[in-house]
């Protein structure tokens, strides 16, 4: 299939939203939210503690080694599970195991907190313990994040809309509540990490109990039942194919369908993670504000992004080249941004760079929803779940891109 632009309403292989059940009082748009919110809660929760670490492990550039160990981890448990895993395997069981690893993965810094660190700076063993659960958090990212978005691309695009808004949910504005509650000191800034992580396992416990109760409401039952309707008629036309043969196909034919989206998709999300939150909470800095300056940037971003993904809901794009072309024009975002370093005084200063990081929010937030939403109408509904794995292996393929480039910012 070509590039056309525009994703026509006929490539929509689901039935009319009036012949569906209704979706009563938003319970599978809440779920999708919070699942979205979810299946980044963990990764936001590990970079927006960015004081917290700091503090802990002075002279070490946190957030960028971060950023690589988890998008290198996530792409190839990705590509993992795409060759082999999915074989053996359902959605169910690997969103349940990986929602677990979530909990298990933020329960490290708390615990390490508690029996090892005890408010002592430098103990970097530590901090390769914190890295280890990155990493923990990234396997479970690869497990849950693929299943999800590929259960709601099954649904109309609202639920889309939702999954992308719950990933814009700013945890950082619940990291600004916990510190700004206790004293600005080494005790207070222990207690509020403590008390963050702490309210983030909870959160994700909410997550588990949604996604196994969502298969009983009755607008998603339907979905799947449609879904499972096309399989089976299609397992029949293709019979004729071995196992590996069918999936090598289908596989091919959903990367050529979406072919001009996924290049999109990486172009957005390399712009976007060479620059945040590197960039904006390791090399920008602020006299008045200190420590509180790279929170209060990450929340920015974590704002806008969700201003947009929220935006989504009112108006959405149709034209897929429009989407593309944004993707391209955010690579000026690298002058701009050089100049928040070497410009003039003016364009080092907080409010240039908060503008500008707003910016990289907004546009992050409603161009990369465009092309979440517009991308699975291009393939067979019964591909649903491929789709959502296809789709997360570009977005972690744009992030590890990003977060290599992004210690180009150093020299």
């Amino acid at each position: 299939m070509g590039y056309s632009g525009k994703v026509e309403e006929s490539q929509l292989l689901l039935p009319k939203a009036q012949e569906a059940p209704e979706d009563r009082f938003h319970l599978a748009y809440i779920v999708y939210f919070i699942l979205g919110a979810g299946y980044l809660l963990p990764w936001n929760a590990f970079i927006t503690a960015v004081d917290y670490f700091h503090h802990l492990y002075p002279g070490v550039d946190v957030n960028r080694v971060f950023a690589v160990v988890y998008m290198v981890v996530t792409l190839l448990c990705l590509l993992l599970i795409l060759g082999w895993v999915s074989k053996y395997s359902s959605a169910v069981v690997r969103i349940n195991l990986g929602l677990a690893l979530f909990v298990a993965s933020l329960l490290v810094v708390p615990v390490l907190d508690l029996v090892y660190i005890r408010e002592t700076q430098g103990l970097y063993s530590g901090y390769y313990a914190t890295v280890a659960a990155v990493a923990l958090t990234a396997v479970a990212d690869s497990l849950v994040q693929g299943g999800v978005i590929g259960s709601a691309s099954e649904l109309p695009e609202r639920y889309m809309q939702a999954t992308g808004a719950g990933t814009a949910s700013s945890v950082s504005l619940m990291r600004i509540f916990t510190k700004a509650i206790f004293p600005q000191d080494a005790h207070g800034l222990r207690k509020s990490a403590n008390l963050y992580f702490g309210v983030s396992i909870a959160v994700m416990a909410i997550c588990i109990v949604c996604y196994n109760v969502a298969d009983r409401i009755l607008v998603i039952q339907y979905y799947k039942h449609l879904k499972m309707q096309a399989m089976n008629e299609e397992q029949k036309e293709k019979a004729s194919l071995t196992g590996s043969q069918w999936r090598s196909t289908i596989l091919l034919d959903i990367v050529g369908r979406m072919k001009w989206f996924c290049l999109g998709i990486i172009l957005m999300h390399l712009v976007t993670l060479s620059i945040f939150p590197g960039h904006v909470t390791e090399d920008v800095h602020s006299e008045v504000l200190k420590d509180w300056y790279p929170v209060l940037l990450v929340t920015t971003y974590d704002v806008f992004d969700l201003i947009g993904k929220g935006l989504l809901a009112f108006y959405l794009i149709k034209d897929a080249k429009i989407a593309v072309a944004v993707c391209i024009a955010r690579i000026l975002f690298y002058p701009l941004f050089l100049f928040s370093l070497h410009g003039p005084q003016f364009f080092r200063s907080e409010i240039p760079v908060a503008f500008l990081t707003c910016l990289l929010g907004l546009t992050n937030g409603y161009f990369s929803g465009v092309l979440m939403i517009l991308a699975p109408k291009a393939v067979p509904v019964q591909h649903s779940e491929t789709v959502g794995f296809v789709l997360v292996l570009f977005v972690i393929v744009g992030l590890a891109l990003g977060s290599l480039v992004a210690f180009l910012w150093a020299f």
